[in-house]
């Protein structure tokens, strides 16, 4: 057929004509508004002598069909603004329509493109070319589909399919309705002229007519009770593409007797045919709830995973390092360091009496204090406890004196987890320990009601809630996640111990593990242990997994009862604070007595105990109050107020509670001012 084809083009004098883009820049002057002859306002396109029309698909991305939605004025403008500048700027040759339009067409035909009229939806273009009169159209077709097969143009948008063209048979309709196009078209048998009757083309018929477009999936006739009019059949293809081809193509072709269009011919008007329900999927979803909300809480749960959890490890990671602390800041430190004198003074005297007297019980306690830092040097799986009475110093000497200058140390406070009221505030307030943030502790009760109404409406519950246990699993493992992270920050590709895994390394490194105080274990365990359960699990994880150090701070002495249920196989490391000694007591009174007497100038003031004739009951005073760090403390503060030690009647110095006056007035033995005792507070 090439050769033939070939064979007539040589007898003719017209070469075939090179893309030039001067000569062929006015093929994107028609419109459906224009008003060439052409392209007339009806919107078919007409031909002239020696003029055929080809469709070529996949000339254009079916995505530039969205710009035919209402809210674009007027998109072919737009278009067409965009078509002019790919021709004109080389560097984009390959993307212009025009340049595909002319591969697609061989050179040996002498073919000529005279106009290239662009379909937006339908992501393909008609080009009226100009051929030899002696090549009748059927030839020209049957050759472009031998050259397309063997040397097809293939758009960047469109890597693995090529382009295909096919002669357009009927008449076209440049339509600019809001039809997109589908796998199935409608195609209607109408009579070619009026007053005649049309016929009803066959399953055979329509099969010879559109096979050549592409695989056809099934043909449904009209059915046989309908009495819509005109008779219509259904086509349906496998491809988009096919379909888009088949109706450009075949639309307004009329089919004469000789093919089986009935005695006067049959007109075929082919169009879209959208899916017999708009809202087909809505309708499915709203009819499957069973399916669809599993599935829906899946992908949000997913979506939380993705989204969230990065951004609390970050907080967390933050909150531990105090990245975002104000004390943190460059700028706060040197406003603090500008201060006026008279602040600084303040300050001073303010602090000191305070490190002055804890100076003389760390010294004391200095045994303990270095018993820690060894532990937290060692790989050990087991937890530290520092179990104590309230008063006696245990945080204060595990944060200010044991870690004191240690990086990536979080303090968890139990008290305010336990004595939060309900799911929600629980779950907020052990966020707000660890810096767990954003949290949406209200979703629980929202989630909640959302199963309590699928449970009505489906009989089953979604899963959407969440537990108070799963709630604070998931916080305690954000948290795990983000020590890990702190671990492992500091380690590099050129270690000599790089070739260790993250586990190994850990585990030879314990001072690389960030170290995890829980205060106030066990607070108010009788109420309810879930929250010191989840606590205790995720310790015990934490410390077989070498991620972290875990120290806990109790007033209770059972407390080996409940972390024994989270390390069953483990002997815990244990220091037990009591009260002070009468000889550390005292020292620690006296030293807040003594603590301001340097002066600002640096000349050092008279011993304020020197003189003090007051202070030989001192030590009967301290036999009977004991060693307890606050009421020390409470004491020296009275004292300095020119209140007068008394071993006799000390209450008379407090005003605590009645529990601890009975506690004091029996520890004297004197149940006689029990009751006065009790009175005073």
């Amino acid at each position: 057929m090439l050769r033939t084809l070939a064979a007539r083009a040589a007898n003719r004098t017209l070469l075939p004509r090179p893309y030039r883009p001067s000569t062929v820049l006015g093929v994107y002057g028609g419109r459906l508004k224009s008003t060439s002859p052409d392209i007339p306002k009806s919107g078919h396109i007409e031909e002239g002598p020696n003029e055929s029309l080809l469709f070529i698909d996949s000339i254009l991305s079916t995505l530039l069909g969205v710009t035919s939605l209402p809210f674009f004025a007027d998109p072919e403008k737009i278009l067409l603004k965009l078509l002019r500048q790919l021709h004109d700027d080389p560097r984009l040759t390959a993307a212009d329509p025009l340049n595909l339009a002319q591969k697609a067409l061989p050179d040996h035909l002498a073919l000529q493109i005279k106009r290239v009229i662009p379909r937006l939806k339908e992501g393909g273009a008609y080009a009226k070319i100009t051929h030899d009169p002696k090549i009748p159209p059927s030839d020209i077709e049957e050759a472009l589909q031998e050259y397309l097969e063997k040397k097809s143009p293939r758009p960047w948008f469109s890597p693995f399919r090529g382009l295909s063209s096919h002669l357009v048979r009927g008449r076209p309709w440049l339509e600019d309705l809001q039809r997109f196009p589908s796998r199935k078209l409608k195609v209607e048998f109408l009579p070619p002229s009026p007053g005649v009757e049309a016929a009803e083309l066959t399953e055979e018929t329509l099969y010879t007519l559109f096979r050549t477009y592409g695989k056809l999936g099934d043909i449904t006739p009209q059915p046989t009770g309908s009495k819509d009019l005109p008779k219509y059949a259904t086509l349906n293809y496998g491809n988009i593409r096919d379909a888009i081809m088949a109706k450009n193509c075949m639309h307004g072709f009329t089919l004469p007797e000789s093919g089986g269009g009935g005695k006067n011919g049959t007109m075929l008007k082919m169009v879209y045919e959208q899916r017999a329900k708009a809202h087909i999927w809505r309708d499915w979803i709203f009819s499957h709830p069973r399916i669809v909300i599993p599935i829906v809480g899946a992908l949000l749960a997913s979506l939380a995973v993705a989204v969230f959890d990065p951004i609390r490890t970050f907080f967390i990671k933050s909150h531990v390092t105090h990245a975002f602390h104000l004390t943190e800041n460059v700028v706060y430190k040197w406003f603090r360091s500008q201060v006026t004198h008279a602040n600084e003074i303040l300050n001073f005297k303010r602090h000191k009496s305070e490190d002055a007297g804890m100076s003389a019980v760390w010294d004391d306690r200095r045994g303990s204090i270095e018993q820690i830092q060894t532990w937290l040097m060692e790989t050990a799986e087991t937890f530290i406890v520092v179990q104590g009475p309230r008063g006696s110093g245990k945080r204060e000497l595990v944060l200010d004196e044991a870690l004191k200058g240690r990086r990536n140390t979080l303090l968890i406070d139990c008290k305010p987890i336990q004595e939060a009221r309900g799911d929600s505030s629980t779950i907020f307030a052990a966020a707000r320990e660890v810096g767990y943030r954003p949290v949406f502790s209200w979703m629980n009760t929202f989630s909640s009601l959302i199963d309590l109404a699928a449970q009505g409406t489906i009989g089953t519950k979604t899963g959407f809630s969440e537990t108070l246990d799963t709630q604070l699993a998931k916080i305690w493992q954000n948290t795990s996640n983000a020590l890990k992270e702190l671990a492992l920050e500091t380690r590099k590709k050129d270690d000599k111990d790089s070739e260790l895994g993250d586990d190994e390394y850990l585990e030879a490194h314990p001072e690389k593990r960030p170290v995890v105080v829980i205060d106030n274990f066990l607070h108010k365990s009788q109420e309810s242990s879930i929250v010191y359960d989840k606590i205790s699990e995720w310790a015990a994880s934490m410390t077989t997994a070498n991620i972290a150090h875990v120290i806990f701070l109790t007033n209770d002495v059972s407390f080996s009862k409940s972390l024994s249920k989270a390390l069953p196989d483990r002997v815990f490391r244990q220091i037990s604070l009591g009260d002070c000694s009468p000889e550390v007591a005292r020292r620690f009174v006296i030293n807040h007595l003594n603590a301001d007497s340097d002066d600002t100038t640096g000349e050092k003031k008279k011993l304020p105990t020197r003189d003090r004739q007051d202070l030989d009951e001192l030590d009967g005073s301290i036999d009977i109050l004991g060693g307890r760090l606050t009421d020390l403390e409470f004491l020296a503060r009275r004292i300095k107020t020119g209140e007068t030690p008394n071993s006799k009647n000390p209450i008379l110095l407090f005003e605590p509670s009645c529990s601890n006056l009975s506690w004091i007035c029996n520890r004297m033995g004197r149940s006689d001012i029990k009751d006065d005792a009790c009175s005073l507070s």
